[in-house]
């Protein structure tokens, strides 16, 4: 990403200019930035010298706090550019992204992580009984349910559309199935209220412990065929 704004002056020709606007005599040879970088005799430093130098340390000012800002505002792109459009959890970009380092990081110190894949159910039934706005509604109500119930080290995106995933830090596979049977209970706790009316919120979940064997989206598509074939054999029991 290209920033602009700032100013593009080298700090040596800053002081140059400076100087020499003030009728200073400027040695070349002198180092930079060090107690000697004007490279003024005493006698010179008149008023006008001091003057220009106090305005070159103002011009310094101004730079680091347009640094600064410019900073702050780059820090703000990129966290917008890694949550998701509706809600505030991160988008599958930034996810699968946190999935690879978490893989990483599991790998080096031999500790265990599980992802778990979610789907909403009958998403498309609630927008077509209530509308799109209660089909948002529903969304931002399953995120905000998920981010209750989990701890800081875990790590919960929208995929798109209704679906949704859960790095589970420190959790192999039996872990990961107890919590997320957890989490569906936490969702599906009570329904959507939205103005007079109210729908239950369900959804299937499939579980991948995080191993070396498959890449981040390779254990994506593994759990979300998981959360498929518990979808399928609940609908068929």
């Amino acid at each position: 990403m290209k920033i602009t704004g700032a100013r593009n002056e080298p700090f040596s020709a800053m002081r140059r200019r400076a100087l020499a606007q003030a009728g200073a005599q400027v040695r070349s040879s002198t180092p930079v930035d060090s107690t000697e970088f004007l490279g003024i005799a005493e006698v010179e430093m008149t008023p006008s010298v001091k003057a220009a130098i106090q305005t070159l340390m103002g011009e310094i000012d101004d730079l680091r706090g347009e640094v600064g800002r410019l900073k702050g505002r780059l820090a703000e792109t990129e966290e917008l550019a890694d949550r998701d459009a509706l809600t505030p959890l991160l988008n599958r970009r930034a996810f699968v992204r946190e999935l690879g380092r978490i893989r990483t990081f599991a790998q080096r110190y031999g500790l265990p992580a599980s992802l778990v894949y979610i789907d909403l159910d009958d998403l498309k039934g609630v927008n077509d009984r209530l509308g799109h706005a209660a089909g948002d509604a529903a969304l931002k109500a399953v995120a905000e349910r998920l981010v209750s119930q989990l701890r800081e080290s875990d790590i919960v995106g929208r995929m798109g559309g209704d679906e949704f995933a859960v790095i589970l830090a420190q959790a192999d596979h039996a872990t990961a199935e107890a919590k997320a049977a957890a989490l569906a209970r936490a969702i599906e706790a009570e329904p959507l209220r939205f103005g007079e009316w109210s729908a239950p919120l369900h959804i299937s979940w499939g579980v991948r412990e995080i191993t070396q064997d498959a890449e981040p989206e390779g254990l994506v598509a593994d759990a979300d065929a998981a959360m498929f074939a518990r979808k399928r054999g609940r609908k068929s029991a």
